[in-house]
């Protein structure tokens, strides 16, 4: 055989996947058409409600986005709320994960990604639910909100927004080209046209950014593009949350733990903040930490001589009950990044302002 040729179980494999992804594939489409055609109900909520979406599975930077965006409408003095389904989390129907006294909720009820929204914006209040219309309707009544930010919702189609934002990994737009399973992609890349706006993540590190935005400008013509980064900006002790200077990281063996849709950005950033990177310790997004997987870190950090390892934000509230095992001697730090934008402020700023003043209508 070849050498690098497909085995003949690759290749069967991959004949699966493709026709379980043409399966997916009419799927989606005969559910874009119920409610294209009407046959399926929009319902509305009385408040603008702005959707932070993607077309692929994970890892493009919408809850960052999020973040930002409940910031922008604080600063002026909007009241803002948050919806979301809540991955990885327990509780089912609708729940409220943090109201504007702090957090009220475990991140084992509703996920890590709720918990983290709750503490990056403190008094912003996150209400989770796979109803998002139901959610919305109790933050409404309990928070009385002027928008309503909608993380991770593109797909809900049943429930009305006033703006699409969708965010784009500019290091792997389209998630391989495929539809699920074969791919990461949720849904064929022309359901970019519902977009108001493209918020392209990663841009830095994008292999050659030109080239995409002239394919995204003919997939949604018109539609503004919003270039950003991740930056990082803070570094801590998962621990006791005591702060480190980011250029502790320099010259240092690092390594790596992560259990997120891409681990690869987060690698980069690393690397881009001088980190020697010893090793990587990747486990599924959303994964549930237990001393299995705390040993296998140690282990790791002692065969590569790590010096810090280093998780994600999201990882650190999986980690919490478990920070101060698997890696006796070497500090287990904590990267914060921010989604920065760096082209487009202006144009999603026009849109932003016409749902707050909507919301105050």
């Amino acid at each position: 055989m070849q050498a690098g040729a497909p085995t003949p179980g690759q290749r069967a494999w991959r004949l699966v996947l493709a026709a379980t992804a043409a399966g997916y594939r009419a799927g989606v489409g005969v559910r874009a058409w119920t409610f294209a055609s009407g046959l399926r109900g929009i319902r509305r909520l009385p408040c603008p409600v702005i959707c932070v979406g993607n077309l692929t599975v994970g890892g493009s930077g919408k809850t960052p986005c999020t973040i930002a965006l409940a910031r922008w409408f604080r600063a002026r003095d909007r009241a803002v709320g948050i919806l979301l389904r809540g991955y990885g989390g327990r509780e089912s129907g609708v729940t409220v994960a943090a109201d504007d006294q702090g957090v009220r909720a475990r991140w084992e009820s509703v996920g890590d990604e709720a918990i983290l929204l709750a503490r990056r914006v403190p008094g912003v209040p996150v209400v989770v639910g796979g109803d998002r219309f139901r959610a919305g309707q109790e933050a409404l009544r309990r928070f009385r909100p002027d928008v309503l930010l909608l993380d991770d919702g593109f797909q809900h189609r049943q429930l009305h927004r006033d703006l699409d934002l969708v965010m784009v990994d500019a290091t792997d737009p389209f998630g391989g080209g495929w539809l699920l399973p074969r791919g990461r992609l949720r849904e064929p890349v022309v359901g970019l046209r519902r977009a108001h706006a493209v918020i392209l993540s990663r841009t830095d590190q994008a292999p050659d950014l030109a080239s995409l935005q002239r394919c995204l400008e003919q997939i949604v013509p018109g539609a503004p593009q919003i270039l950003t980064r991740h930056r990082p900006f803070r570094l801590t002790d998962c621990a006791g949350g005591a702060a480190h200077p980011m250029e502790s990281l320099a010259g240092r063996r690092v390594l790596a733990v992560s259990g997120i849709a891409n681990p690869r950005g987060f690698h980069r950033t690393l690397t881009d903040l001088g980190a020697a990177l010893v090793g990587t310790a990747v486990f599924p997004d959303h994964h549930v930490y237990g001393t299995a997987d705390l040993l296998r870190v140690d282990r790791m950090a002692r065969d590569t001589h790590a010096e810090f390892v280093v998780t994600t934000e999201k990882d650190a509230i999986r980690l919490s009950a478990q920070d101060e095992a698997g890696t006796p001697g070497r500090p287990l730090l904590v990267l914060q990044v921010e989604l920065e934008i760096t082209d487009g402020v202006e144009s999603l700023e026009r849109l932003l302002r016409g749902c707050g003043e909507a919301g105050r209508g």
